[in-house]
């Protein structure tokens, strides 16, 4: 078995076998770095069983039931024609997974990403989500943290004592 082996492969040199040794510590070393995004709405941490969704041009994709219902928002599902819609205060959107079709307040919105689900949870951009429930949102890869704030609510009092504008 050996030497059919070494007939398929060849042999490892000293040298192949501390390539593949140095390029798997690196591997190795980033994996056991790498942070998993955290999600803040309004200063609370939102936990969720499927990890935000990120592109190499910082894109940044969120579980949509998660964000709904840290922000109050009411989130139902149509299961026979698989629309879903998400409801906060006056504000309602209405999508379907893998479709860049939307309605925002019963107009038409087209999307750059559809939504699409992971282990069973749909994702959406984060930019939508800022559009359609008009609340600040960021993503800053290098902390590893999305952060979506309403307007009024975890804001930090401006000097004056008021409410910042």
């Amino acid at each position: 078995m050996i030497r059919r082996t070494r007939e398929l492969y060849g042999t490892l040199s000293w040298r192949d076998l501390a390539v593949v040794a140095v390029v798997a510590l690196a591997i190795s070393a980033l994996l056991a770095f790498s942070r998993p995004i955290v999600m803040i709405v309004d200063g609370e941490r939102v936990d969720s069983d499927v990890a935000p969704v990120t592109t190499a041009s910082d894109k940044a994709f969120v579980p949509l039931r998660s964000i709904a219902d840290a922000l109050g928002a009411e989130t139902e599902l149509d299961g026979k024609n698989g629309t879903i819609d998400v409801v906060l205060g006056g504000q309602s959107l209405r999508l379907k997974v893998g479709e860049t079709h939307a309605t925002l307040n019963g107009m038409p919105l087209t999307l750059k990403h559809a939504p699409f689900r992971v282990r069973g949870r749909v994702m959406i951009s984060l930019s939508v989500v800022a559009r359609a429930f008009n609340v600040r949102a960021s993503y800053d890869p290098r902390d590893a943290r999305i952060e979506l704030t309403t307007p009024g609510i975890g804001q930090a009092p401006s000097p004056s004592g008021g409410t910042p504008q």
